[in-house]
């Protein structure tokens, strides 16, 4: 059953994805917007495109004819893959799934308007103005960030009315695609973030992860841990809104749902139908990582139970420092192994950025606070030079 698979997007959670195919036996075509992103280091081929212009994309998939089109990224021009499915091409999840996903309002009114799901309160903004008039019936602090972006860019807190500003800009600065518009939603003062990886199958039950607990700074997440510590009735009740969404948007594929956990309640907060930035510590964790669940789920694969490795596994990112058009090489990667339980994943993109994630690095240990201290001891040893 040999497939030829598009993946819209090339970063290094597209990397591990086309190493997972690769491995039983698929045919790769990596894309981006440009030439050496991770994921096109390891595929069959590569293209470089804008993938929010229609006519590249067309032009790119009438060139290669895949079975199977797998989104990675925000910013594409989902209309077309809309034109595909309907010629035949299996878009992942669903056509329609990555057009809701990828745009924070259209998901956020199916989880909360259409299916009832628990959710902060929230509102939309076109303007700064507009901003500032939502603001009231949201109250502060209040979350800002645009409708689509990636990886909590453009992401920030306003605590009074003379930031809202600053958010506004922040948020359209960080927005991908060609929209200009922003979600507002309440501060939920809650005990821990968690994703939930679940995984909807063709034929068989919807398959989760054990819940990982994640820490964010701009936005963006720095560390996971998996298993999260919550309750088995709050477990309940995020398995229960992560199946009733993904059950939905259809398809097949894994899916990255993001929850608040208070003391006593689950809120929705954000969806990726692929594979999630949190879900890296799968690496080190289990048998079938996040990057093998969603191939076998796209491909109608028996996924059989998880087996867990470890009684606690963390990721730490890497992160630049700044700014550079060349790839940098990382110094203390030695000091950094000589860690108990610990690996290091380098991602190599061609340049660098302040705060772009340039590598992560994954431990295991008896306990989730050992764990984490590997990985975060282990992140402060690596040193990049430029």
């Amino acid at each position: 059953m040999q497939k030829t698979i598009m993946l819209l997007g090339s970063g290094e959670l597209g990397k591990e994805f086309v190493i997972a195919a690769q491995r039983l036996g698929q045919t790769v075509i990596a894309v981006d917007k440009y030439e050496g992103a991770p994921a096109m280091q390891v595929a069959d081929k590569f293209e470089v495109v804008d993938m929010l212009s229609g006519d590249e994309l067309e032009k790119i998939v009438r060139k290669h004819k895949p079975d199977i089109i797998v989104p990675e990224v925000e910013s594409i021009r989902t209309e077309k893959l809309k034109q595909f499915e309907g010629e035949g091409v299996f878009v992942v999840p669903t056509a329609e799934a990555t057009h809701l996903t990828m745009n924070r309002d259209a998901i956020r009114d199916v989880a909360a308007n259409e299916l009832g799901l628990k959710t902060p309160k929230f509102a939309y903004a076109e303007s700064a103005e507009e901003l500032q008039q939502v603001s009231e019936q949201i109250g502060f602090p209040c979350v800002v960030k645009p409708v689509m972006s990636s990886s909590g860019k453009g992401q920030s807190v306003a605590n009074n009315v003379k930031e809202l500003a600053d958010s506004w800009t922040y948020a359209c600065e960080g927005a991908r695609g060609d929209t200009q518009r922003v979600i507002i939603e309440e501060f939920i003062r809650f005990e821990q973030e968690i994703t939930l990886l679940t995984v909807k199958q063709k034929s068989g039950p919807t398959v989760f992860v054990k819940p990982i607990g994640h820490r964010q700074e701009r936005g963006d997440y720095q560390e996971s841990w998996l298993p999260a510590d919550l309750s088995s009735d709050l477990l309940h009740k995020a398995q229960t809104m992560a199946k009733a969404v993904t059950d939905r948007l259809g398809g097949a594929g894994l899916f990255g749902v993001e929850f608040f956990i208070t003391e006593d309640d689950v809120y929705f907060s954000e969806l990726s139908p692929r594979p999630h930035d949190t879900g890296m510590v799968t690496l080190i964790s289990q048998n079938l990582t996040e990057f093998d669940l969603h191939l076998r789920a796209i491909l109608g694969l028996k996924i059989p139970d998880i087996q867990y490795y470890h009684k606690a596994a963390a990721s730490h990112v890497i992160l630049a420092d700044k700014e550079s058009d060349t790839p940098p090489y990382f110094m203390g990667l030695n000091d950094a192994l000589k860690i108990s339980n610990t690996e290091v994943r380098i991602f190599n993109k061609p340049s660098a950025r302040p705060f772009r994630r340039m590598g992560v690095v994954l431990s295991h240990a008896d306990d989730i606070k050992t764990a984490r201290a590997y990985a975060s001891n282990a992140s402060r040893k690596i040193e990049l030079k430029y």
